[in-house]
């Protein structure tokens, strides 16, 4: 097994970590990932000025205090002044760890030069990084991308400047942002950074399941790995990742009765946590990912119709039945 990490007073559980995705690790996802053992759980990213001003969403997005920990709490902003009272709002709502996004590749984001655009002017993103670090008592980390194109791969050299001003652990997705999300994550790239600081640096970017978590450690010498769009739909394959790193006992496969409590208890958690209407609809990306990748049983045409007439309802009641339905008759018919 891998050194346990620690991120200023915090030892951290696990070396497998889960990626801030916009719309998917809310407070309910997040809660889930962390009753199964996940390290760091990273919330949405939140924009700086929105949560400073106490925006009602950017508030539910920085949501955890009590629930999680450590909770880490991940902002974006382009403006020093922004970021540092963002970060002080975020550790009011009760933010253990703050986090830097420098990754995000999305248009809007850095059109407005946040982002992984920051990583085109490293002059300007060391300001936001210090004014964030000397905002806050808690730790701050960063996650950025390997650069902004394939003539600016510059994250070695940003992660000495971050780790010089204080933060003190980096996540390098190993992609540009000019790639997106195309391509193969390149692992092996992020070596550069893991070599060029003294604090952990974490690999993200494709690591779907074991055999992924197993090569990006391999090819990057990194401390751990960062988790995303592999745990939609299947979050309980984090410990075979797990398992795979050598922190875990290899677990037995998940019967369905355990999924499908797994999966009715984070659809009320979510319905609990939103209003009523807005639950049934944020959920419904979880729902159909579920039902794509849990062991049904079902032939795709019939999975498909299940997951449209499911996704379409619009009570939650209702979902919450079908769900049931659902799974029961499979495992019905795994006992046959």
């Amino acid at each position: 097994m891998a050194s346990q990490i620690q991120i200023g007073k915090h030892k951290i559980s696990s070396n497998v970590w889960v990626a801030p995705m916009s719309g998917v690790t809310d407070l309910p996802f997040r809660k889930l990932l962390h009753r199964l053992g996940a390290g760091l759980v990273v919330s949405e990213m939140i924009a700086s000025e929105e949560l400073s001003k106490g925006n009602v969403e950017s508030l539910s997005r920085a949501a955890g205090a009590g629930q999680l920990s450590p909770l880490i709490v991940q902002l974006a902003g382009r403006e020093a002044h922004w970021m540092a009272e963002g970060a002080k709002m975020a550790v009011q709502a009760g933010a253990d760890i703050v986090d830097i996004n420098m990754g995000c590749p999305a248009r809007k984001v850095t059109k407005g030069l946040s982002g992984s655009a920051l990583m085109r002017d490293p002059d300007h993103a060391l300001e936001l990084i210090r004014a964030t670090v000397n905002a806050v008592d808690v730790p701050v980390t960063l996650k950025m991308r390997l650069g902004w194109d394939d003539g600016l791969l510059n994250a070695p050299e940003i992660a000495r400047r971050a780790e010089a001003a204080g933060v003190q652990m980096i996540v390098v997705h190993g992609r540009t942002r000019c790639q997106f999300y195309t391509g193969q994550a390149d692992w092996s790239a992020v070596r550069a950074t893991v070599e060029a600081v003294d604090i952990p640096v974490i690999v993200n970017g494709d690591v779907l399941d074991a055999p992924s978590a197993v090569a990006a450690i391999n090819q990057s010498g990194a401390a751990g790995v960062m988790v995303g769009r592999g745990l939609v739909g299947a979050p309980w394959t984090i410990a075979d990742i797990q398992a795979a790193l050598g922190e875990r006992a290899a677990p037995p496969p998940p019967s369905l009765e355990q999924i499908s409590k797994l999966i009715i208890d984070h659809y009320e958690d979510m319905i609990a946590f939103y209003p009523e209407r807005k639950g049934v609809r944020v959920a419904r990306k979880h729902l159909a990912a579920y039902i794509d990748r849990a062991p049904l049983g079902l032939p795709e045409p019939q999975r498909a119709q299940a997951r449209s007439q499911i996704c379409q309802m619009t009570d939650s009641a209702q979902v919450r039945d079908a769900l049931s339905e659902l799974f029961d008759d499979a495992i019905q018919r795994q006992a046959a």
